[in-house]
């Protein structure tokens, strides 16, 4: 009997420990990588509009260099439409993502940033040529009108994004990220009912309340212990490793390391409470006096 009850002790106890070892890492995904909240907060940290300077300098044709500084000062001066409309995409995306929309649809007025640019363009326009200098102001703002009417008609009014964009693989596989999200949501739920069933058998097993918080205490200190460890040599690793690579564009290179630690920061949080709480239960298996039966 006492055979059959401590391998049922460690079967629930190695269950429980894998279980407790899940629920951390979907704990953590629910608040992150699957929380626009928490993409749109690591989004607005980052400094895009370097990034897109970066990236625009080497698209920009050598005769067109002339358009890069008001390019660059565009850029810089739409930065917060820029941020509100990445907020209005991903928060779109993961409605779909979640089932919460049934169709991927986005539309995103360009006009402000035509306007934007339109006002750049013109301050270039009248800064640049010397030979412009003796040309009355209603002749010059109607040579400009005509350079920009040209311009703006390879800017649309308006971008759209819609599920017909996207060619047939690449929309199975979010049609399957869909279920995979769906699966994972609901999986949260059942391994906490999971969990709460594991510690009830444990209790139960050992009908005495010392045995009890002392076995689950164990295991929760184990996990605890171990989980909040790694998640402290992970951001320390990060912090010292990550900045050192030269492949990372200079914007990234102080974003990434705080990217990971904002990142598993739910898990530390999980797993620090576990740690507590199994340290708890191990006092309460030493301190507590089992009722001493009448005579």
């Amino acid at each position: 009997m006492k055979f059959l009850k401590g391998l049922a002790l460690s079967l629930l106890s190695l269950l429980l420990f894998l279980s407790l070892s899940i629920l951390g890492l979907v704990f953590m995904l629910n608040n992150t990588i699957l929380n626009p909240d928490f993409v749109v907060s690591e989004v607005n940290s980052l400094d895009i509009t370097s990034l897109a300077k970066d990236a625009l300098s080497q698209q920009i044709p050598q005769e067109m260099e002339s358009m890069s500084d008001v390019i660059n000062d565009t850029l810089t001066d739409l930065e917060p439409w820029i941020k509100d409309q990445l907020d209005t995409a991903i928060h779109s995306s993961y409605d779909y993502l979640k089932r919460e929309s049934q169709s991927l649809s986005l539309v995103i007025s360009l006009e402000p940033m035509k306007e934007k640019l339109r006002d750049n363009l013109w301050q270039a326009f009248l800064e640049s040529p010397p030979e412009l200098a003796g040309i009355p102001p209603a002749e010059l703002e109607q040579h400009f009108n005509e350079f920009y009417q040209q311009f703006s008609q390879q800017i649309p009014s308006t971008f759209e994004f819609n599920e017909s964009m996207i060619s047939p693989e690449i929309m199975t596989q979010i049609q399957q990220a869909r279920q995979y999200i769906g699966y994972l949501q609901l999986g949260y739920k059942a391994l906490i009912g999971f969990i709460l069933l594991l510690i009830l058998l444990i209790v139960l097993i050992h009908h005495q309340v010392r045995g009890a918080t002392r076995g689950i205490g164990t295991i929760f200190l184990t996990y605890g212990a171990i989980e909040y460890g790694g998640i402290l040599a992970a951001k320390h690793l990060a912090a010292t490793q990550l900045p050192q690579l030269e492949i990372l564009p200079t914007a990234l290179q102080t974003w990434v390391p705080q990217f990971l630690n904002n990142l598993l920061a739910p898990l530390e949080m999980f797993s620090l409470g576990v740690l507590i709480g199994g340290v708890v239960l191990l006092i309460v298996s030493f301190v507590y006096k089992p009722r001493q039966p009448s005579i």
